[in-house]
């Protein structure tokens, strides 16, 4: 099932452990793990350099560019031959790719290759940021049309998965995903919907169910009361699950986009990786 992983590297803390995460579930599932480096286009001809070549005059600015590409190109280098020797030692098939352009972008034109993207939370301008997501992080969620594994700092090995199912198209996605997983990785996997009336949760979980039955899985169900936003975290936090599956949106997608996405709120405020599903 995943046997294409991309990986997007940037030098952090936070995208090395998303490397861990990436080689364990490549070592799972007998994957390939690809490495990309985006040396970021914004960085090099960014409006803050257009602002100084004025003052500075053509010549100067056409060799600072040229400098910074070579600088920012040579660290990449740097980081991905990191990640090789980590895969080396991980007995984990590797690839690299070294990119230059806008860093969301590239990273999901890439992952039309793949089966799956992996990104930590945070990247290496964490402290430039605002909220707890990165804006490439962010951006590439949005946009990826790939399943997308986003990683917290630390990585633990998953032993306790929550799939939010909310019966939407994407929820749906996201539990086929989920029991694919679980299955290979021999874990068990609870389903949760939250919806304020109870005999409509039951019908939304009765459809997890039936799914299911046809996996060799050991399952459990519940419905909750509440906001999905705010909910979703607490039973993460109360019972202590450790990889949540979601779809990347539910059914109220006008409501989202003017109230703030329930996914956004759920990767900010989660401290497991999060499996998204479009």
């Amino acid at each position: 099932m995943i046997k294409s992983i991309i990986v997007g590297l940037d030098g952090s803390d936070h995208s090395r452990s998303a490397l861990k995460y990436s080689t364990w579930l490549a070592s799972q599932f007998d994957a390939t793990v690809t490495g990309l480096h985006v040396v970021d286009i914004i960085s090099i001809e960014g409006s803050f350099f257009h602002d100084i070549s004025g003052s500075l005059g053509f010549e100067p600015y056409l060799d600072f560019t040229s400098k910074m590409r070579e600088a920012l190109q040579e660290r990449g280098t740097a980081i991905l031959d990191e990640f090789t020797k980590v895969c080396q030692a991980e007995g984990v098939r590797c690839d690299i790719a070294l990119q230059i352009g806008i860093v969301p972008s590239e990273i999901c034109e890439r992952a039309r290759e793949a089966d799956l993207v992996v990104l930590g939370n945070r990247g290496v301008n964490q402290r430039f940021t605002t909220g707890l997501l990165g804006g490439v992080t962010e951006s590439v969620t949005r946009q990826c049309s790939k399943p997308v594994l986003v990683t917290p700092l630390e990585f633990q090995k998953p032993e306790a998965p929550l799939l939010a199912y909310d019966g939407s198209e994407r929820a749906s996605a996201a539990m086929h995903v989920a029991a694919e997983v679980c299955s290979q990785l021999e874990l068990p996997l609870a389903v949760l919907t939250v919806c304020r009336d109870a005999e409509q949760g039951e019908r939304v979980l009765d459809q997890a169910r039936r799914y299911l039955a046809s996996y060799a899985l050991a399952t459990t169900t519940g419905v909750v009361d509440g906001h999905a936003y705010e909910t979703i975290p607490s039973e993460i936090a109360q019972h202590g699950y450790d990889l949540v599956f979601m779809g990347s949106h539910g059914h109220g997608r006008v409501m989202e986009f003017v109230l703030g996405s329930t996914t956004e709120y759920v990767l900010r405020n989660v401290p497991c990786p999060v499996f998204l599903n479009r």
